[in-house]
C-alpha cells in the first residue's frame, strides 16, 4: 500500500529549474491567478484522476459479463461460506 504523507504545515516547497518556475509563471499569468493557485489547481486535478483511476475497477466485456450472470444466477454455497454463516453471531 503506497505511503501517505501528512504534513501539519500549510506550507510545501517545490524545488524546479529557473525555466520550469518561468513557464509556470507565464502560465498562471495567461490563467490570470498567481503562482500557487495555479499549481495547486492542476496538481489537485490530477490528484484526484489518480485516485479515481487507483480506487475503480475496470471489466473487460467478458468479465463484466461473467459478474452479472454469477449476480443473476450465483452458485450453491460450498462448506466454507456454510461453516462462515454458521460462524457469525446471531442478530439480537
Amino acid at each position: 500500500m503506497p505511503r501517505v504523507a501528512v504534513d501539519d504545515n500549510k506550507r510545501m516547497q517545490l524545488r524546479v529549474r529557473p525555466e520550469q518556475k518561468a513557464t509556470l509563471i507565464r502560465a498562471a499569468a495567461l490563467r490570470n491567478t498567481d503562482l500557487t493557485d495555479f499549481i495547486v489547481q492542476l496538481a489537485m486535478r490530477e490528484a484526484k484522476t489518480v485516485i479515481e483511476e487507483a480506487e475503480r475497477i475496470r471489466l473487460s466485456k467478458r468479465d463484466s459479463l461473467l459478474v452479472l450472470n454469477l449476480l443473476e444466477n450465483p452458485p450453491a454455497p460450498n462448506a466454507k461460506l456454510r461453516a462462515a454463516i454458521a460462524a457469525m453471531p446471531k442478530p439480537r
